[in-house]
């Protein structure tokens, strides 16, 4: 493992309610970046108010920044964190074999969701206070079908899939670090590597899946995602960009 990136906080709970409404509580008060571990969640929550079901020995943690960029360009930190899950899979692993991203913001196992992500911020719509990015991993153990929405990938765990057992802890050590490496690409040349790397790990690039927003459903080739981080399908009715959808396929 990696040592613990220089200048980002540690602290790491027994129980909460949530990290993300941690972050928001504690974001004011800090000095720059900090890792927040639940080792229990009380209260989790996934994208547009869903539970995040996270029994005991699973991964529940917040990544609280500062940022000071325009919230378009925040908004791609989720890429950012999708690229270091992934590397923090590799590390606990020893192996790539199985593992791809999911646009949005979901990390596949072996075709099933073990990892989600869900950024969070707070301050006025062009002045960001903070973010909370957000991060549960099925470690251990892995919803069941009736717990997710139909149509959903099945939820599957790093054990259950490898037979690897990971601690909350120890995977902590290897997501900070693969986030403090990409955070500073991220910083230092902007999206586009980012992006770059994302494509060369996406699930189902170049195949047809259906995005499905509130307000409608469209299916089409998965052709790329594009400099503002969009999804953009190839449809009967031509070229879509697409800003928010869960993915189906």
């Amino acid at each position: 493992m990696q040592d613990w990136p220089d200048g980002y906080g540690k602290r790491v709970l027994e129980s909460i309610d949530s990290t993300n409404a941690e972050a928001a509580r504690i974001a004011d008060h800090l000095a720059g970046p900090e890792w927040i571990l639940a080792l229990e969640q009380t209260a989790g929550r996934g994208r547009r108010g869903r539970a995040w079901v996270n029994p005991v020995g699973n991964f529940a943690a917040t990544l609280v920044l500062h940022p000071t960029e325009p919230p378009e360009v925040v908004a791609l930190r989720s890429f950012v964190a999708s690229l270091a899950l992934y590397d923090a899979f590799v590390a606990v692993t020893g192996r790539p074999q199985g593992l791809s991203l999911k646009w949005p913001n979901d990390v596949l196992l072996n075709g099933g969701k073990v990892a989600g992500i869900l950024l969070e911020s707070v301050g006025m719509a062009r002045d960001i206070r903070h973010i909370g990015i957000g991060i549960g991993v099925n470690l251990k153990e892995a919803p069941g079908a009736d717990q997710v929405e139909e149509g959903a990938l099945r939820p599957v765990s790093l054990l259950s899939e490898t037979g690897i057992a990971v601690s909350p802890e120890e995977f902590l050590d290897a997501l900070a670090p693969a986030y403090a490496h990409h955070e500073a690409q991220f910083r230092i040349y902007g999206f586009e590597p980012i992006r770059a790397l994302w494509l060369d790990r996406a699930a189902r690039l170049g195949e047809v899946i259906t995005a499905r927003s509130m307000r409608d459903e469209r299916t089409g080739t998965f052709e790329t995602v594009d400099a503002a981080g969009n999804l953009v399908l190839s449809t009967a009715k031509g070229r879509e960009t697409i800003a928010a959808a869960d993915i189906f396929f």
